[in-house]
């Protein structure tokens, strides 16, 4: 398959992460179905598109008139044959477990083209035990998004053992062309590059949490205001590079390596999370909330719009909308 022949996408599974993707494939000019096992979850999915929609107009990223004309490209359906029957690409957002992911794998290849590729939004699993059991595992690939996909750019392209490296090559050039960031790993790996990343260091922020040596408040602090406005415009790679002046990262790493030394030794390093410290992040999540203005998001529901409105002007910046 070329991907100019992708005129057709299916998102199979219209959760948080189904739903993004359908508005995103739609904004994009995609015609695109959207499948769910109950209408009241289609009926969810397109409220959440409208108001998606509704905030993307607000913060001037497309004009009001649009918003029918790109709703108007998605249809909605409990048929799982309706969905896929006609499409080019599939991208399924199921819940995380093997098992429900093979049984909706059996169902999708019974109705799709041997040349449908068919993408897993999987937030870590193998893309290998996915597809043990598919007719045709050459053409499915983990296409892990962050979330909402609909406004972050990366997309992790995994492959299995018996994915076909063209199906790979179109895929990447599929995201590509729509705007996306992809990314391919090289081998599987649990979690995938972004986040094994993320947990490394929330692990990190959980030990110093525990240990007593700040507050969960503190810790976002330190990584909004620190490196994490860094590694908004550069990956960590790069921002070590200009860290080490004339002699680049090399130059870096040697002259504090013997600190970085020191502090590994002190770093976290346990395998699995204590039980207790779900019940510590939301204690001081709550505490922090009470510290934040609802302009800055201080429930839920104002964090996520600050969290949208805030991610716009920062993709306005890398010319990404």
């Amino acid at each position: 398959m070329k991907v100019e022949e992708i005129k057709k996408v299916a998102c199979v599974g219209a959760g948080v992460i189904g739903y993004s993707w359908a508005l995103y494939f739609a904004l994009k000019k995609l015609d695109v179905f959207v499948y769910d096992i109950t209408e009241e979850s289609l009926e969810l999915a397109k409220k959440r598109i409208h108001e998606s929609l509704l905030s993307l107009y607000k913060n001037e990223v497309i004009q009001e008139d649009e918003i029918t004309e790109i709703e108007s490209r998605i249809v909605y359906t409990i048929k799982m044959e309706e969905a896929v029957k006609e499409v080019q690409f599939i991208v399924e957002s199921a819940p995380e477990n093997y098992d429900i992911k093979r049984e909706i794998v059996k169902e999708i290849e019974q109705f799709t083209s041997e040349k449908t590729i068919i993408a897993s939004s999987t937030s870590g699993l193998l893309i290998t035990e996915i597809a043990n059991c598919a007719k045709n595992p050459e053409r499915f690939i983990g296409a892990h998004p962050y979330n909402p996909p609909h406004l972050i750019p990366l997309v992790e392209i995994t492959k299995g053992e018996k994915t076909s490296e063209e199906v790979v090559e179109v895929a990447k050039k599929f995201y590509t062309s729509i705007g996306k960031e992809p990314v391919v790993l090289q081998k599987e790996a649990l979690g995938f590059i972004c986040n094994r990343i993320q947990m490394a260091l929330y692990r990190e922020v959980c030990d110093l949490v525990m240990r007593g040596v700040c507050s969960v408040e503190d810790a976002d602090k330190a990584v909004t205001y620190g490196p994490g406005l860094r590694w908004g415009i550069m990956g960590p790679s790069l921002v070590f590079q200009l860290g080490g002046g004339q002699n680049g990262i090399d130059g870096l790493l040697k002259h504090i390596g013997p600190s970085i030394d020191m502090w590994l030794q002190d770093m976290a390093d346990f395998k699995e999370f204590p039980k207790e410290f779900g019940a510590i992040a939301r204690e001081g999540v709550e505490e922090e909330m009470k510290n934040r203005s609802r302009s800055i998001g201080n429930d839920d529901t104002s964090l996520a719009e600050y969290r949208d409105k805030m991610l716009i002007e920062m993709l306005k910046l890398h010319n990404k909308l």
